[in-house]
């Protein structure tokens, strides 16, 4: 990491991994990213907001997905740190990486109410995936985050079999 960002914040996050009836996952693409890297949503949290109601206003945000219930929280807090080459760039450069909390729960409408076209858009194309694919698709600077994610989504399913 460049020495002039050293010493920035990590953004408070979080990100919301959305099953649909079949325990597959939702994915979307970046606009701001040409190649075929997917992401779950995530976000910001707002000052004052509570991390699952920033969860919840992040998903409709970016997916207009409302309609969902909730499975649990997932353990811990994940970290990830921008390469060098996005600092100072993303999130008007005043962050070196995220801190974020991830929540696990289940759409429960339909896929023809999915709607990534928003006010702001963030995503080209969404998709349902295994959740084992998660990490084969996601930006290296998160395939960390991804692995730890997938592990307890994966045991969270399990105990609740």
């Amino acid at each position: 990491m460049k020495q002039k960002y050293k010493n920035l914040p990590l953004r408070s996050g979080v990100g919301i991994v959305v099953l649909n009836k079949n325990n597959e996952v939702f994915v979307a693409k970046r606009i701001d990213n040409p190649k075929n890297f997917w992401q779950m949503p995530q976000g910001g949290v707002d000052e004052g907001e509570d991390l699952l109601s920033a969860a919840y206003r992040e998903l409709e945000e970016e997916t207009g997905i409302r309609k969902v219930q909730f499975i649990d929280e997932i353990d811990g807090f994940f970290t990830y740190f921008l390469p060098n080459h996005l600092l100072g760039i993303i999130w008007k450069g005043k962050y070196k990486g995220q801190r974020q909390k991830w929540f696990l729960v289940r759409y429960t409408g339909n896929d023809d109410e999915i709607n990534i076209k928003t006010k702001n858009p963030e995503f080209l194309d969404w998709k349902w995936v295994n959740l084992k694919q998660i990490t084969e698709l996601v930006v290296d600077f998160k395939l960390h985050v991804y692995q730890e994610v997938q592990k307890k989504v994966k045991k969270i399913l399990v105990d609740r079999s």
